[in-house]
């Protein structure tokens, strides 16, 4: 089980949080940790029997005693994820959960530079990071495709798009649900690497079939995704019309096609621009989601502090 020490310097931090959240009147507080701490300490300093307070961490078994002591605990499954990765799916697991509101603020307060020390607090403007989601949008998603393989897909995406492979921007799409409608507007581009293997080794819910998909996102053509995740075609050309679609200038014939499959099935489309790596999701021909890849703006690693030299008196 991992623990995070709740020091003098975590405690001041949080609750400088809740002053920003106080004088900005925010829906919530989100604190983002790296395991298990004292909750009721925690629920003490945000006062979270009067606000929404979020903690989230990475497994579900740190967070015992959560909710008992006033908490909304949340568990991303995001150990080796980065930072604004697991930032934005606290996020969308939050909206899901609907204990914040799509259109709202959060104060989010988190470990930037050093695992276990609360160093940076991020006041955010959700309508920016999830334009047009919300829970209804969940709900009908779920209807259709269950929530985890969609989750799965978004969150493939969203790698692809942050990422690219091997230092080049990848665009590619995903088609999920309705498979076998979907099939009779596909042809193949090439040689499909998944044809021939059995479910298991096909389970997009699986990270070796992941890795898998993001080397094929870099040829040609969609990946065609059953409802319960199982990658059934990949390479494949979408023929569809999308005569009467309405859709935003400047978006190539990838989008076109996501969005017109989805009104000729009961499919879901996921796509990566490769121009500038957002995901776009679309459903019944309209844009449900967008996800623009936040970590390109802002790198990390690139800071590097060197502390100022001792003075004599120091030494």
């Amino acid at each position: 089980m991992a623990t995070q020490r709740l020091t003098k310097q975590n405690a001041a931090m949080i609750s400088a949080a809740v002053a920003i959240r106080e004088d900005r009147n925010a829906d919530a507080l989100l604190l983002l940790l790296d395991g298990s701490t004292d909750w009721k300490r925690i629920s003490e300093l945000t006062d979270a029997n009067e606000n929404v307070v979020i903690v989230a961490v990475d497994t579900i078994e740190d967070l015992d005693g959560a909710a008992e002591a006033g908490l909304k605990p949340l568990a991303l499954n995001k150990e080796k994820a980065p930072l604004l990765e697991r930032l934005q799916e606290a996020l969308l697991e939050a909206a899901a959960d609907e204990l914040i509101r799509t259109n709202g603020e959060v104060v989010a307060v988190y470990s930037g530079f050093q695992q276990g020390r609360l160093d940076s607090i991020s006041h955010l403007q959700l309508d920016e990071r999830m334009r047009r989601f919300t829970v209804r949008d969940l709900q009908t998603l779920e209807s259709s495709v269950p929530l985890k393989t969609i989750k799965a897909v978004v969150d493939l995406a969203s790698q692809i798009g942050r990422e690219g492979r091997e230092g080049k921007a990848v665009g590619t799409m995903f088609v999920v649900g309705d498979h076998r409608k979907v099939l009779e507007h596909a042809n193949d581009s090439g040689a499909d690497p998944f044809r021939g293997y059995n479910k298991k080794h096909r389970n997009i819910l699986d990270p070796k079939v992941q890795e898998d998909a993001k080397e094929i996102a870099q040829l040609d053509g969609a990946f065609v995704v059953t409802a319960e995740g199982i990658i059934e075609r990949s390479r494949q050309m979408l023929e569809v019309s999308h005569e009467d679609l309405k859709m935003t200038k400047g978006l190539g014939s990838r989008h076109w096609a996501a969005a017109a499959i989805t009104r000729k099935t009961k499919a879901v489309s996921v796509v990566v621009s490769q121009s500038t790596g957002t995901v776009r999701l679309y459903q019944n021909g309209f844009l449900i989601l967008q996800i623009v890849p936040m970590d390109k703006a802002v790198k990390w690693q690139e800071f590097a502090f060197e502390p100022p030299p001792q003075s004599a008196d120091e030494n």
